[in-house]
């Protein structure tokens, strides 16, 4: 039994939704990603790429966005734990954490380039 009282789904799904809301003000980085999964969507959908496409654009858009919230969630606790001050184990922890970010990024722009190229490419065709 924990020693915090459970806060019922209600309240967990207002403060995911408000953990969602301050990553997207204080990050950069999220907003980017953000914008980018949006016009990959909107891309797949006017290259009426199919469902089963799509899902797999959403689920890399998911791994990198997912990847920088734990990757904002880590620098944030960490700064919290030391105060701000430099330590070479705590940015070995953010170079890491932002180590998989970049990785999840790679393999989203693959993927994107694996499912993307060919329908432009067929388009490209088609008007030449």
């Amino acid at each position: 039994m924990s020693k915090y009282k459970s806060q019922g789904f209600r309240k967990t799904f207002r403060n995911a939704r408000k953990g969602l809301r301050i990553v997207l003000k204080s990050e950069r980085n999220i907003r980017i990603h953000f914008m980018v999964g949006t016009l990959a969507i909107l891309c797949g959908v006017a290259l009426k790429l199919s469902i089963i496409e799509l899902c797999i654009v959403l689920i890399a858009i998911t791994l990198v966005v997912g990847f920088e919230m734990i990757n904002s969630a880590i620098e944030f606790s960490l700064d919290a734990v030391f105060h701000n001050k430099y330590s070479t184990l705590v940015g070995m922890a953010k170079d890491i954490s932002a180590g998989a970010v970049m990785f999840a990024t790679f393999v989203a722009v693959a993927i994107g380039l694996f499912i993307y190229i060919p329908p432009i490419m067929a388009l490209i065709y088609k008007f030449i």
